[in-house]
């Protein structure tokens, strides 16, 4: 195929027909060619042998004379399609334009292989076309009605030699292009245009062929769309010699000019506006310039939006064409004259407010005596408004009951006065509407605390729904035209504007209630002028010295402004020293009363003294506490931390201000001994499985005391991280009656706490384990008994930890497994041995026979 690829120029194969007079189009290409991308072409033409040169791309002195005028005059010219192709133009071809034409080009190639001209022929035949109007006029003009029926005619025939084909196409011309309505193409079939498809289907839009080669165009129910200029446009096609075809001529004649009379439906009048009760009367008019025998079908619609569609809107009455009237009480529909149609609703009211708007249709007779609807249309809705007959009545709004306080009750009362035209037709229900006071200009927004529908339903607002729901805010009809909001307790949000709506309900002929007036009443303003609440409370130690043992006493007195029956509730906390380990955060909450005067332990953990502190009131604003047998433990500050509350809603009690007194001191002077811990361990660091022991000792500076008079507790505490970064753990505990508390282990070491002399405290862990490892430290409390034989706790005493390191016994670890896998082995090899020879002895035994040979001695050659 490499090979054979070479220059390829094509024209169209021939011959081609032509219509004398007409305009030729011969195309030419050329392809798989080498050089640049635009090629030139050259077009020569001959009737018999020899070529005459017509037009060249790229010369221009390459026309021959007898063609330089018609090219001169533009009748023969190249149009240049592409780079690679061109068309020549013939303009009005001519008989002696029959011939053979020839298309080459110069060879731009680097070796000439392939063609580089191609022929065809064409021929010229004779016009032998004609297309008419219908019994030869030119052009008819016709004035039809909206919905009638009309038939166009037109004629077109073809006398040519050769077998040619018809394609009929009719068109019509609204404005200034030409549209397709229907076609019987040269091929046998029909073809609807753009837009008529549904019509052709329907049969509304037909095309007939009749005697002496005439085509007949019928149109059924004429629209507006159809006015315009109808036009028969015929084209001659032939088959060429690629079986294609091909359109050789066209040819038109105009047939009519058709005016269509639009039907138009309009109500006589436009917007209207009624009273409550009174007619409504709307005429419905038919424009039309129908002049024969017709009928008109009218319905009448009602909307309550302009847009909205007949399946959405609401049928009131109807007519049809003979003239029967649907059933109606009070609507009622007449024919005034043979274009007209009266609507007439009686007695209407504010549910008849809307859109009106008419549908007609014209009926008109068949030749077989049915009916057919030649057009429908339906008018522009028309507004109508009916107003109500508002009653007159005025609105008037009190407040019964106003707060002084917070928590107070506030009651409204909304009435209505000079109220008239109060009949069993007029409803009246009111809205609350809250409004909050601003210092400032700003615009608030009123806020709906609850409405009343038509059947006095109370619908609740976002503001006011809770506190109705829980009975905090009550809505009521006291009377007849009196309607109460109250609020049981009010707070200091409540504080406003508040006014009421009073809307007026009138009923309709089916029982409804539309709403037909609102009264607004004046607002009134709830506020009382407020305080800021002030609490002092003030403690006071009632024993100004007092040694430990003794009993401390001191009272709360508080005094408060601006609180309406004030309640009070006290807690005492104590400050106590940071050396204290029992609370590292340095406030204690020992004792509490509520408002109500229950008593309750807060944070007191003395177990042996559980009733040894006691806080009781005295007067309505006083308060004494009272510490039993105090101790040494006990020093620090002490306060009276008092609440405020006042009376709230529903019997409960809301918290107004809380207040702080100032600090008594607990301070015991004392020369007594001063106690150190320490932790001591002679082996540190231990394997796995051995004991460890650590010491908790105590020494003793100042005054020397006696063993019976001291006693100590003791915890012991682990760490167990190499820094003191995690929570301690509680290992044991040896209280001073000398019982031992562990706490529970997980691991398989044990442990044992005793106390080897008064000052001294052992702590045994016995078969250490890997996690016992880390820092250890003990806590020492210690008991000193007074003069008086009271025992003093004295402050905790925490000891440095000494760190406990834990290692694993190489050879105890690895003893015992190899043991045990050197016994192993020498079981299995000496159990393997017994099995082989058992098996060589019994199992793989043979029978060998050999010959038996004689054993004799040699003898020696002389005795031989």
């Amino acid at each position: 195929l490499a090979f054979c690829r070479g220059r390829v120029v094509r024209v169209p194969k021939g011959p081609l027909i032509r219509v004398v007079g007409t305009e030729v189009v011969i195309p030419c290409s050329v392809s798989d060619y080498d050089g640049p991308s635009e090629q030139n072409f050259d077009w020569e033409f001959s009737r018999d042998t020899d070529f005459l040169r017509i037009v060249s791309t790229w010369d221009s002195t390459f026309t021959s004379e007898e063609y330089q005028k018609r090219v001169g005059h533009g009748d023969i010219k190249l149009r240049r399609s592409s780079n690679d192709a061109v068309e020549l133009v013939i303009r009005n071809i001519q008989p002696t334009d029959q011939g053979r034409y020839k298309c080459s080009t110069p060879s731009t190639d680097a070796t000439v292989q392939g063609n580089y001209d191609a022929e065809v022929q064409v021929k010229v035949i004779s016009d032998g076309l004609s297309v008419s109007g219908s019994k030869g006029r030119s052009s008819a003009s016709l004035r039809l009605s909206e919905g009638d029926s009309f038939k166009l005619r037109c004629s077109a025939i073809t006398t040519s030699p050769e077998h040619t084909h018809l394609h009929v196409t009719w068109q019509i011309k609204s404005g200034s292009t030409w549209r397709d309505i229907l076609s019987l193409t040269h091929e046998g079939k029909f073809q609807p245009g753009p837009g008529y498809e549904e019509r052709y289907r329907n049969g509304d839009i037909r095309l007939d062929t009749g005697a002496n080669d005439t085509y007949r165009l019928s149109v059924s129910q004429a629209s507006s769309v159809d006015g315009g200029v109808y036009r028969c446009l015929v084209s001659e096609w032939v088959r060429g010699a690629d079986s294609s075809w091909q359109k050789i001529q066209e040819k038109s004649v105009e047939i009519a000019n058709v005016a269509i009379q639009r039907t138009d439906v309009v109500i006589s009048t436009s917007n209207v506006s009624v009273t409550e009760r009174d007619s409504l009367d709307l005429t419905c008019n038919i424009t039309t310039d129908r002049s024969g025998i017709f009928q008109a079908e009218v319905m009448w619609y009602f909307s309550v939006s302009p847009d909205d569609t007949l399946s959405d809107a609401q049928v009131l009455l109807s007519m049809d064409r003979d003239s029967v009237v649907s059933d109606s009480t009070l609507i009622s529909l007449s024919h005034v004259d043979r274009n007209s149609y009266r609507l007439l609703v009686r007695d209407v009211d504010v549910e008849d407010s809307g859109y009106y708007f008419c549908q007609a249709a014209i009926w008109v007779p068949l030749h077989n005596g049915s009916w057919h609807k030649v057009v429908e249309r339906t008018s522009a809705p028309v507004s109508v408004m009916v107003t109500a007959l508002e009653p007159d009545y005025g609105v008037f709004l009190n407040a019964s009951k106003t707060p002084k306080f917070s928590d107070d009750p506030t009651e409204l009362h909304c009435r209505i006065t000079n109220a008239e035209d109060t009949e069993a037709n007029i409803r009246f229900t009111v809205s609350w509407y809250y409004r909050q006071r601003l210092r400032s200009d700003d615009v608030v927004t009123e806020e709906l605390l609850a409405t009343m529908d038509a059947d006095w339903t109370l619908l609740l607002g976002d503001r006011s729904r809770e506190r109705t729901q829980n009975g905090e805010i009550i809505f009521s009809k006291k009377a007849v035209d009196i309607f109460s909001l109250r609020i049981q307790w009010t707070s200091e949000s409540d504080r406003g504007d508040y006014f009421c709506v009073i809307s007026a309900w009138s009923r309709q002929r089916n029982n409804s209630w539309v709403k037909s007036k609102d009264v607004t009443s004046a607002s009134v303003s709830i506020f009382w002028a407020t305080q800021d609440y002030t609490l002092t409370v003030e403690a006071v130690k009632l024993k100004p010295f007092f040694v430990a043992g003794h009993t401390f006493e001191m009272t709360c007195k508080v005094s408060s402004k601006n609180i309406k029956t004030p309640r009070y509730s006290v807690l005492i906390t104590a400050e106590k020293p940071l050396t204290d380990q029992s609370n590292p955060n340095g406030t204690t909450r020992i004792i509490s009363l509520n408002q109500d005067s229950v008593v309750r332990l807060e944070d007191w953990t003395d177990q042996t003294r559980v009733d040894g502190v006691v806080l009781e009131k005295v007067q309505e604003n006083e308060f004494r506490y009272r510490m039993y047998q105090t101790q040494i433990s006990d020093a620090g500050l002490y306060r009276c931390v008092v609440t405020a509350w006042s009376p709230g809603g529903g019997g409960m009690w809301r918290e107004a201000v809380n207040g702080l007194s100032n600090p008594i001191q607990i301070d015991f002077q004392t020369s007594g001994p001063v106690f150190n811990v320490s932790v001591h361990s002679d082996s540190p660091t231990i394997y796995q499985g051995e004991l460890a022991d650590l010491l908790c000792i105590v020494t003793m500076e100042g005054i020397a005391l006696e063993p019976d008079d001291m006693s100590f507790d003791v915890s012991w505490f682990a760490v167990r991280s190499f820094a003191l970064d995690r929570e301690p753990v509680l290992l044991a505990s040896l209280d001073r009656r000398g019982i031992v508390s562990q706490s529970r282990r997980n691991g398989s070491s044990d442990l044992s706490l005793e106390r080897i002399s008064p000052l001294e405290f052992r702590l045994r862990v016995h078969g250490c384990e890997d996690h016992d490892f880390g820092n250890h430290y003990c806590v020492v409390t210690p008991w000193v008994r007074s003069a008086t034989g009271v025992w003093q706790r004295e402050p905790d005493i925490k000891a440095k930890p000494i760190f406990l390191s834990v290692k694993m016994d190489v050879l105890n670890a690895f003893k015992y497994p190899l043991l045990i896998g050197i016994g192993l082995a020498t079981i299995i090899g000496l159990l393997s041995c017994l099995i082989g020879y058992c098996s060589s002895r019994w199992c793989c035994k043979k029978e060998v026979q050999e010959t038996r040979r004689e054993r004799r001695r040699l003898m020696s050659m002389e005795m031989d």
